[in-house]
């Protein structure tokens, strides 16, 4: 218990702590966009360079942990879809259902892999994220077009937003480095490893500031529905199929914590560019944030960390 509170009490503190700069306007709205920005194109990829550029990769002995991971979402997915079919939602809604049940808060997921398994345990996150995000929006992009198809998305423009992420870039440069056995400067190596130290911290902040609580104005049983696959159903599949594979302990522990983090503010965006439930997903990003103090601490005692 000691462990759990000592793991995530700062980490949500740091969220909340966000959201109360948020509630009282400081320094300004136009700060926070412009961190948050920053943070997404210069702080976490600097975090993911210096990480993946200096670690022993050699460690990780297979990647079957990146199949159960996507063979777990494809699972969620079909059980969303038929329970939809038996419980049919408005389309927009149910699209907002499926973004809350899949996708992951990356500042989160790092912030708590990162303090509970140090190095080790950031690069398989690291790695894996670096394929499940471009899944991930493939998954979700699907939903829209098969639920909403007058959706405005090409194979194109979707490309690009893959190409163009940073995070992506960042694993995909930190790992080549370390592949190609290239060392940076040691002047560029120490600037991106103070640079990564205010990633964390920052990212963990802009959630907060990202939380929309006043949206939480009546209980749907869609939000319900979406929460309940996100904090429960997905974390139960990810370790029944990653034993299922007879992975180590540490790919299936940080596979529970990636499965068990609340979903990513950038569905809202996805939602709002595709037509779907805006209110409805930015209630489920708020108290998926909230609810998973307690589901996460439940995994944490699960795993026995």
């Amino acid at each position: 218990m000691l462990t759990i509170i000592n793991t995530l009490v700062p980490i949500f503190f740091l969220i909340l702590l966000g959201y109360f700069f948020k509630f009282i306007k400081f320094p300004h709205e136009d700060f926070w966009k412009h961190l948050d920005k920053f943070n997404y194109f210069v702080l976490f990829p600097s975090l993911l360079v210096y990480k993946l550029s200096t670690a022993n990769i050699n460690e990780i002995k297979n990647f079957d942990f990146i199949l159960v991971a996507i063979i777990s979402l494809l699972i969620i997915s079909t059980i969303l879809i038929i329970y939809n079919k038996i419980k049919p939602y408005n389309d927009d809604a149910f699209t907002s259902i499926y973004q809350g049940a899949i996708r992951f808060n990356t500042y989160v997921f790092l912030a708590l892999v990162d303090t509970l398994f140090k190095d080790s345990g950031l690069i398989i996150a690291a790695i894996l994220i670096t394929f499940l995000i471009p899944v991930i929006n493939i998954l979700c992009i699907t939903i829209f077009c098969l639920y909403i198809p007058n959706s405005k998305v090409t194979f194109v423009s979707f490309s690009k937003s893959i190409i163009k992420n940073p995070l992506i870039l960042a694993c995909i440069l930190g790992g080549s480095l370390n592949y190609f056995s290239f060392h940076l400067p040691l002047v560029l190596e120490t600037t991106l490893s103070i640079l990564s130290m205010a990633a964390l911290p920052l990212g963990l902040l802009s959630v907060g500031v990202g939380l929309h609580l006043s949206s939480i104005n009546e209980t749907k049983s869609e939000l319900i529905v979406s929460s309940i696959s996100k904090l429960i159903l997905v974390p139960i599949v990810m370790f029944m199929v990653g034993n299922i594979f007879e992975l180590e302990y540490i790919y299936v522990s940080i596979l529970i914590l990636f499965a068990a983090m609340p979903t990513a503010p950038s569905a809202y965006v996805l939602a709002r560019e595709l037509g779907g439930d805006m209110k409805l997903i930015s209630s489920i990003i708020s108290i998926q944030t909230i609810i998973s103090i307690v589901t996460i601490s439940v995994f944490i005692q699960f795993i026995k960390i």
